[in-house]
């Protein structure tokens, strides 16, 4: 039977993120979890019916710890919507992702393992596909310039530029990596209106 404890799972959970990140999909295993986590041997295997549901969690749970908040969304409605403002988001955001190493990790190690296990491949492809659709729709509401074919391309721009600053830190400077962010911006938002297909 599965558990209950709320906090314990989500322990549990966050060192199935940090297992991941340092050992990779192979390492995850129940007896890394507790380990990673400190509890008793076999406690992980009383919150998870099997592995693809601890990966999953930990999918779901990474995503969940990216959220940048209600009070920060609520902000961005406050602050002017112009280009400038477009690349200081954009700059927040890759700091905000970068700066959960292990968990951006994590889900490129997913990402790998999704490759190996269609039932992992399924459930990521539509978390992703939803968190795709949160952005545009956060986006259009927000007032910013640009469409959601703009959205889309920054999204797989920065996601690799924080690729870099993470398994590569040394490819681009900090300054280089602001600078890319605001071309980015720049290249991809259109100037007057939304961007053209």
């Amino acid at each position: 039977m599965v558990r209950r404890n709320d906090q314990r799972r989500a322990a549990l959970v966050d060192a199935a993120i940090e297992v991941l990140a340092a050992q990779g999909a192979r390492g995850l295993t129940f007896r890394a979890v507790d380990t990673e986590a400190a509890v008793p041997p076999g406690t992980a295997s009383n919150y998870f019916t099997n592995r693809d549901d601890l990966l999953t969690q930990a999918g779901a749970r990474v995503y969940e710890r990216l959220h940048p908040g209600e009070a920060a969304l609520a902000h961005q409605h406050t602050v002017p919507r112009d280009r400038d403002t477009y690349v200081r988001l954009m700059r927040e955001l890759v700091d905000r992702v970068a700066g959960f190493r292990t968990g951006y990790l994590a889900l490129l190690e997913l990402r790998l393992e999704a490759t190996r296990r269609p039932e992992l491949r399924a459930v990521l492809t539509e978390r992703v596909r939803e968190d795709v659709a949160a952005n545009v729709a956060h986006h259009e509401a927000s007032g910013l310039p640009g469409d959601a074919m703009a959205v889309k391309l920054l999204m797989l721009a920065l996601n690799w530029l924080i690729v870099e600053r993470l398994t590569l830190p040394d490819v681009f400077t900090e300054e280089e990596r602001d600078q890319l962010v605001t071309a980015a911006v720049d290249r991809i938002v259109a100037p007057d209106g939304p961007a053209r297909d």
